[in-house]
């Protein structure tokens, strides 16, 4: 099989080379990809400021993966031959809010091969049912920015309808967290950089907009706009410095979910407003199997459609990597066949 490895850090060497196709174990399944999407942890294993003492190069990339089931273990049954389907990064967190300590040694992408070639091996535990509603394309971009947002809204955050949430931005995590917010019936109040950016958080279910660009105290017009009350759950993907203003942003006892450090991995956290607030922040780190299936439930139910900036051939990955470094409105796909 053609597949892209990663033969060390940095962009110059991600090779396409040819592989020997993989055999499914018992408990395996042979899956042929259809579409991987991008995400910043792909960006920060390639660089090497993520976990970079578990990778053992050279590794296959990309955590996000749909594709049709085309060999099975004889253990499995969860899946049959013809199934369309879309990877877990997890596969030993199946179910509670804890993962397991090793979480991290198991991940597709990094430091286990991921899915940018042209077929992947998947635990059964590492596969969820693609919804009849979503093209592979579509499914792909899922994994990771969709469920990432599901288990801070929901699983931890246990949003309920008429709370307050706010996104930062424009990316996967972002454009999720307004999609699913609006669909449970909160208010969602979107933070971007332009105009034309905060228009597409409108359309998909921002009830208010801020700029952050003209208004660098976003926090402020956040209690202004709940009328002094703060909102219940900030979905932080900047890091650094926002998340001082994410705390002072919140309610009393609200959650400010800490999904992302594009800003800053480090940040100065002032203690007394966490104090006396009671505020909770709270690192999410994706989801569990359990909770990737009720997220596609509510998605076919919802029919909510991912927003896909670009997708690129299996050749041009190079280019979507580059696209990826530059930035984009929602997700940067490639398509594998």
């Amino acid at each position: 099989m053609k597949a892209w490895e990663l033969q060390g850090f940095g962009i110059q060497h991600l090779k396409q080379v040819v592989r020997e196709l993989p055999i499914p174990g018992p408990r395996q399944i042979l899956v042929k990809v259809s579409a991987v999407a991008l995400n910043y942890r792909d960006k920060a294993i390639m660089e090497g400021f993520y976990l970079p003492d578990i990778m053992k190069m050279p590794i296959i990339p990309v955590s996000d993966t749909a594709g049709v089931v085309v060999q099975a273990g004889n253990e499995i049954t969860k899946f049959k031959l013809g199934d369309r389907v879309i990877s877990h990064l997890y596969p030993t967190w199946v179910s509670g809010l804890r993962h397991p300590s090793d979480v991290s040694h198991h991940a597709l992408g990094g430091p286990v091969d991921g899915g940018l070639a042209e077929y992947i091996l998947l635990d059964e535990s590492g596969a969820v049912k693609t919804p009849d509603s979503l093209t592979d394309a579509e499914a792909s971009t899922l994994p990771i920015a969709a469920l990432t947002a599901w288990f801070a809204l929901v699983e931890h955050g246990q949003l309920k309808s008429g709370q307050t949430v706010v996104s930062q931005g424009t990316g996967g995590v972002a454009l999720f967290t307004t999609q699913f917010a609006a669909a449970l019936g909160a208010r969602v109040i979107a933070l971007s950089s332009s105009e034309e950016k905060l228009g597409l958080l409108k359309q998909l279910g921002a009830s208010d907009t801020i700029n952050y660009r003209e208004n660098p105290d976003w926090h402020k017009q956040v209690i202004e706009l709940t009328g002094g009350h703060g909102a219940d759950n900030i979905i932080d993907v900047a890091g650094g410095s926002s998340l001082n203003k994410s705390v002072q942003a919140i309610t009393d006892g609200g959650q400010v979910s800490v999904v992302g450090f594009l800003e800053n991995i480090t940040a100065s956290l002032d203690l007394l407003p966490v104090v006396f607030k009671a505020a909770q922040v709270r690192g999410i780190l994706v989801g569990n199997l359990d909770a990737f299936t009720n997220m596609i439930s509510f998605i076919g139910k919802h029919e909510i459609k991912p927003i896909i900036e670009t997708i690129y051939s299996f050749d041009d990955a190079l280019a979507a990597y580059q696209h990826l470094e530059r930035g984009a409105i929602g997700k940067i796909v490639i398509s594998i066949s």
